[in-house]
Parts: structure tokens; C-alpha cells; sequence
């Protein structure tokens, strides 16, 4: 059903309280009352006021969930970031190259950041999702030069956690937020990429191109910049060339598909076509031949070093040397070179750009000595940026501990005074690296789409809102056809999300299912339950009321991958702790468990030691369930991250959204014998279709989703 069936007609009654300039209202909501707030932790959304016709909604009866009526005051949620940065902000792609925010699309492999062990690391990651949306927009600026431009909610990594741009020690707006004691962590603001001039195709073809050596007479080597692992393809002054008689065959000092098609692109927008030749490919070069001798000629001039190298030649220049003699193992970057004109040049060209090197002494007497780069993870980065070699493999970071010594310390906040157009991105990892610094993501969810309303920039800025969710709640609890049926909430859109604390809904709400004394449960990720406990106590003590968290698993990599835009699991069990320690019974529903990933014994075993360790009453199991839409979803994303699992998914899952009862009978039998083993016997361990009686806040299996 749309939202022209839920809701009042104005005369019904609304508020009087509207924005005088809010937005248009959604074609799907006639009568809403559309209010925008000032406070800076809801700036930017709209939440659209109806007066609802029902609130207590009966489930499809196909459904297979254990109740049978639900209550959800919210559609859309405020626990949604609207955490947005500017669409020019560069962000590091998996091979090491930079791209703007606004041209990324899902799909697109980046790097994030994993916790493994005592620190952050590097990771390579995907884009689930992107959207733009229209905030408020603020300049960071940082010691080192860096400038993000960035919503006040954005969030952004320092030495003592995440913060967002702006917020407030005191009030509604209390969060926290950066201040000028703040460094972020990262590795520091990238490097321009090179233009791809004439100037840089002729430095990166003089480091790879080798001619062989002359049969009637040996030259020296020139004094040019000789590429550093070539060791035994010596080349004849280029002023002598025409003269010795320039071969139509050459190598290229690489065997680096990247590199080698990269010169042979750039010979062939001068107009020179070079074939390979088979069968003669060594090591460390490969070999070539043009069609013309003139050919030949214009390649042996297009080599040439200038008197006078330009920028754009000397960043040619180390690009090809570093596709041919450099090598990045372990963090250390290093470039080798064969002879002393090569070094001097080498040298110059690091000088110019302002790197700090060290040249070690070769291993032995035939080994080319090695420039080595210092100045860490920062410095090898502006180098890949800077120069744009072509072999993206050797400019991986992945596994690189997030230690930093850039200055990345904020210097000044300022607010624009402007609303900008900003972009944001889902990612596996829950986080993204834009413009050297470490960035959370944003994710988003599909509910809207069924309001009328996109999953992108709507679902982050517009909320709907009941008002009248309590008033309709006992209302629909006195008549006469009610039989006092348990209520799940919770189980759509989480009823306790941060715009709870304004509206305070679920108060009125709680006191109407008290005075009727009808049984309710509710799953929630927020703490702001806590607020309501007093009245949940006296619920409690005339009808049956059942609390829930859901907690799938614990481990913290396949939750970033699976789950990033979710509260942590062992935050989700800090929750039930704390209920439990205030009297309740808290159940946690083991939910999704993911075939392969999850369920084997080991992983059952440690994520059911956590819940019984968080004082949970019980644990109820649930199988991965994929309706459509999340199924296409999961496939994608499975595909993507443990692509040797899909033919089990697909065997698994070939008759329907549900696994056969064969496997839910053995996940089952799993989770039983350990809750068994660390206390949680208590509670009746169920399976995708019964939980135990009275039966705790469990969403619908089909609603179970993994952003």
C-alpha cells in the first residue's frame, strides 16, 4: 500500500506548526506538514508530519514471521548519515590512482581501512552506493595544505576516534566534533596526476626504450637517464644513431603488460606502429620491432634527453622507471640503477620534486645500485600520484598499518555559509580514504522507494513521521473487533531512532499498550530504549513484553563487509547488557547467519559465548533469508568478496528465498548445543518459522537486511 492510503486528509486535523519554506511535499503524502529543524544534528532533513489513519498493521498473511501485527511509527530513519563531502574530493581507488566522489559508481573497487590487531590497516573495498544530496557545507584545513569541503555531520578519523565537522559540548547538538587539538589520520592530501603532455610520453619512452648494441662498434653508455634494470642493452649515443644505422628492433627494459602497452600507445600517437617479437621476451625486457627504418629514426629521436628536461619529461621519466627497475615489497620503495649518468639524472629529477632518498649499495658486484625512497607510506603515495606509473600492482598499499607521520593536524574550521551540492558513498568497509584522510561512509536503504520517495538523498533528509501513532494505538486497542494479539515493533524501521528523542512517540505508545494490557515485543539497535524503561517495567507487569537485539555474528571483518552501516555487534551486546542488568530478559536473535561465512561451528560457537557473556536470556537462530531485491543484492556482493561460495548460494538457495529446512534443521542444531554449552539452555532455541512463546521482538525473516 502507498502512503495516500495511511494517511488523513487535512481536514482531519494536522499540525500548525509548518516550515514557512519547506520543501514540496511527496506526491504519496498528501496532508503532511513538512518541518525542517535548526539544530545541527538534524540539519538538512525534512520530516514530513501526517496524521495516519492506522498505525497497527497486519502482516501479509504469506509471511512467515511469528506474529501477526506490527506497529512503525517512522518511515525512513535518522540514524541515516548525511555525511557528505564536496564532488571533487579525490578518493584512492584499488590501483593506486585517485578519482572525484561524484564520478564513482557501485562497483568501483577503493581502499578503506580494517582493524587487525592493535591498528587500522588498509583495505580494498567496494562502492555499494552513491548519491548527492544539498547541505550546508564547511572547509576543514589541515597543517600539511589539505582542503575538504564537507557537510557539519561528516565524519572524519582522528587520534582519538571518529568526529564530525561541527557539534556542540552541551545541548541537543552534543557530539563529538573537530577542534584545532584534533590530527586526522591518513596519509596526507594527494598529488596532481601528471598531464599525459608530449613532453612526459618522451621521458617515459627514453626509461623503457634500449636499443641493442651496435655489431661493429661498442658506445659508452649515454649520459642521459638510462633506465635502472638494465644491465646488459647498452645503447649508442643518440647523436650517432643515423650513423651507426638505428635497427628496426629494440626492447622495451619491462614485461609488464601495463607498461608495455602503455609505450606502445604512446609511440603510436606519433605515428609509429612497433610489433612484438615472439620468442624473444628475457626477464626483464621485451622485444620489438617497427615496419619502416624511418621508424626507427623518429623512435631513437623521440628518446633523445633534452638539455634542459622539462617537469612533465622528468615525470615521464620516473613513471617508466619505476614500471621498469622499481618495486615497492614490505613499505620499502625502491628504484635501481645501472650507471652513474643514470644516477645523476635519478637524483636530479627526486630533488626537483622534493622526495627524500637515500642510494644504497648494490647486494653484490653485478647488481644495479637502488635509490630508496623515504618518508613512508605519504611519500610513496605523492610518488604514485605525482608520476602515474603505468603497473598498478606495485603501487598496492593494501595491509599498510594506518601509521602516520604527514601533518594532518586541523588548523581552522569554517563554515561557508552556503548550501553546496555534496556526494556520499556506501562502502564494505564503512569507510573510504578522501584526499589522504580517513572518511566514514554513509549508507542507505530501499524503504523509501515504496513511499514514492528515492533511497538516496530522500532517504538521508526525509523521514515520515505518525504524530499520531499513540492517540491511533489506543484507539485501535478499544475497539471492539481488537483481540489483544502481541504487537512487534521494530521490526520495519527502527522505532528508536534518534528522531525519538524529539517526537517521543513510543512513550505514548508503550503507556496505551500498558493500560490494555496487550503483549508487545520490540527489536531495536538504539539505546534511547533506555529512556522508556520505567514504563516498560509497569508494561511488564500486567502483559508479556519481549526486548531484542539482533546479532548475527561477531566477527568484526565480516560485519564491515556484510553489514556496514550497522551498529558494531559488540555495541549491539553492550545494549543487552545493560537491559539485562536493569531486570529484563533480553533475547537476541541470531540473525542473519550467512552460509559459509558464519555458520560453522567455530564462528556459532564464539558469537554465542559473546551473547551468553552480555547477559541475554536467549538466543534464537535465523538463516540467511534473500526476498527479491536483496537477493539480486547479495548475489552481486557475494560474488564480488567470496566469489568460490557462489555455487554453494546457488544450490542452496535454487528453489527459493529460504534454505532447505535440512540446513536450517542443522544451523539450528549448531547454535543449540552451544548455547547449551555457555548457560543459554533456558530459552527454547527456534528456527526461520517459531520462536519461543511469548515470542521475542524478531523481525520478519524477509526483512532481514544486510546494510
Amino acid at each position: 500500500m502507498r502512503w495516500d492510503n495511511l494517511s488523513a486528509p487535512p481536514d482531519e486535523g494536522t499540525p500548525d506548526r509548518a516550515t514557512p519554506a519547506a520543501p514540496p511535499l511527496p506526491l504519496a503524502l498528501p496532508g503532511a506538514v513538512a518541518r525542517t529543524f535548526d539544530t545541527p544534528d538534524f540539519a538538512g532533513m525534512t520530516f514530513y508530519e501526517v496524521q495516519a489513519k492506522s498505525i497497527i498493521n497486519r502482516v501479509p498473511g504469506r509471511s512467515r514471521v511469528p506474529f501477526e501485527w506490527t506497529v512503525n511509527p517512522y518511515r525512513g530513519c535518522s540514524h541515516a548519515c548525511t555525511y557528505c563531502l564536496a564532488g571533487d574530493t579525490p578518493i584512492l581507488m584499488a590501483d593506486g590512482r585517485t578519482r572525484p566522489i561524484s564520478e564513482l559508481e557501485p562497483g568501483d573497487r577503493i581502499y578503506g581501512t580494517q582493524r587487525r590487531g592493535a591498528y587500522r590497516h588498509y583495505v580494498v573495498t567496494t562502492v555499494l552506493d552513491k548519491w548527492s544530496t544539498v547541505k550546508r557545507a564547511h572547509r576543514v584545513i589541515l597543517a600539511d595544505g589539505t582542503t575538504l569541503v564537507a557537510s557539519g555531520d561528516h565524519r572524519f578519523l582522528t587520534e582519538r576516534g571518529w568526529k564530525h565537522v561541527t557539534g556542540s559540548m552541551r545541548g541537543g547538538a552534543r557530539r563529538p566534533y573537530l577542534t584545532t587539538r584534533n590530527r586526522l589520520l591518513g596519509t596526507g592530501r594527494f598529488a596532481v596526476a601528471p598531464k599525459r603532455s608530449a613532453d612526459y610520453h618522451r621521458g617515459y619512452l627514453h626509461a623503457l626504450v634500449r636499443w641493442p648494441e651496435h655489431p661493429r662498434r661498442q658506445q659508452p653508455a649515454h649520459d642521459g637517464m638510462a633506465t635502472p634494470d638494465v644491465l646488459h642493452h647498452r645503447q649508442p649515443a643518440h647523436g650517432q644513431a643515423a650513423a651507426a644505422g638505428v635497427r628496426r628492433s629494440f626492447r622495451l627494459a619491462t614485461t609488464e603488460a601495463e607498461a608495455v602497452e602503455r609505450a606502445e600507445r604512446f609511440l603510436a600517437e606519433t605515428g609509429v606502429a612497433v610489433e612484438r617479437v615472439a620468442g624473444r621476451v628475457t626477464r626483464r625486457s621485451t622485444a620489438v620491432r617497427v615496419a619502416r627504418r624511418a621508424d626507427a629514426e623518429i623512435v631513437a629521436a623521440l628518446v633523445r634527453p633534452p638539455d634542459a628536461p622539462t617537469d612533465d619529461w622528468l615525470l615521464g621519466f620516473l613513471a617508466g622507471s619505476f614500471d621498469a627497475g622499481g618495486n615497492c615489497s614490505r613499505g620499502v620503495f625502491r628504484i635501481g640503477v645501472a650507471d652513474d649518468g643514470s644516477r645523476r639524472r635519478a637524483a636530479a629529477a627526486l630533488d626537483r620534486f622534493d622526495f627524500r632518498w637515500v642510494l644504497d649499495e648494490a647486494g653484490n658486484g653485478s647488481a644495479p645500485r637502488q635509490f630508496r625512497l623515504t618518508g613512508g607510506l605519504p611519500a610513496r603515495l605523492r610518488f604514485f600520484h605525482l608520476t602515474d606509473p603505468a603497473v598498478t600492482r606495485k603501487r598496492s598499499i593494501e595491509g599498510a598499518a594506518l601509521k602516520c607521520a604527514a601533518r594532518l593536524q586541523v588548523t581552522a574550521v569554517e563554515d561557508l555559509g552556503l548550501e553546496l551540492p555534496l556526494w556520499d558513498i556506501t562502502t564494505g568497509t564503512g569507510d573510504f580514504i578522501a584526499n589522504g584522510v580517513v572518511s566514514h561512509n554513509c549508507f542507505a536503504r530501499n524503504t523509501h522507494t515504496y513511499l514514492d520517495l528515492d533511497a538516496g538523498a530522500d532517504f538521508d533528509r526525509k523521514v515520515i513521521v505518525k504524530v499520531n501513532a499513540g492517540e491511533l494505538v489506543r484507539r485501535e486497542l478499544a475497539a471492539p473487533r481488537w483481540r489483544g494479539a502481541h504487537v512487534a515493533m521494530g521490526t520495519n524501521v527502527d522505532c528508536y531512532q534518534r528522531a525519538e528523542g524529539r517526537y517521543r512517540l513510543m512513550p505514548p505508545i508503550l503507556e496505551a499498550l500498558r493500560d490494555f494490557a496487550n503483549p508487545f515485543s520490540i527489536l531495536t539497535k538504539g539505546t534511547l530504549l533506555l529512556r522508556d524503561l520505567p514504563l516498560l517495567r509497569q508494561a511488564a507487569e500486567v502483559t508479556a513484553v519481549g526486548l531484542s537485539y539482533s546479532v548475527g555474528f561477531v566477527d568484526e571483518t565480516l560485519w564491515r563487509l556484510a553489514e556496514p552501516g550497522t551498529p558494531s555487534p559488540r555495541r549491539r551486546l553492550d545494549a543487552v547488557r545493560r537491559l539485562a542488568d536493569a531486570g529484563f530478559p533480553v533475547g537476541v536473535l541470531m540473525a542473519p547467519i550467512l552460509p559459509g561465512l558464519s555458520d560453522d561451528e567455530e564462528s556459532i560457537d564464539t558469537t554465542v559465548a559473546a551473547i551468553a557473556a552480555s547477559g541475554a536470556a536467549d538466543v534464537t537462530p535465523l538463516a540467511l533469508h534473500l526476498r527479491p531485491g536483496a537477493r539480486e543484492w547479495y548475489a552481486r556482493w557475494l560474488a564480488r568478496e567470496f566469489p568460490h561460495l557462489v555455487p554453494r548460494y546457488r544450490r542452496l538457495y535454487r528453489s527459493g528465498a529460504y534454505a532447505p529446512q535440512v540446513y536450517q534443521r542443522e544451523v539450528t542444531a549448531r547454535v543449540r548445543m552451544a548455547a547449551r554449552r555457555h548457560g543459554l539452555h533456558r530459552g527454547e532455541v527456534g528456527d526461520n518459522r517459531r520462536l519461543s512463546d511469548p515470542p521475542p521482538a524478531a523481525p520478519a525473516a524477509e526483512q532481514l537486511s544486510l546494510l
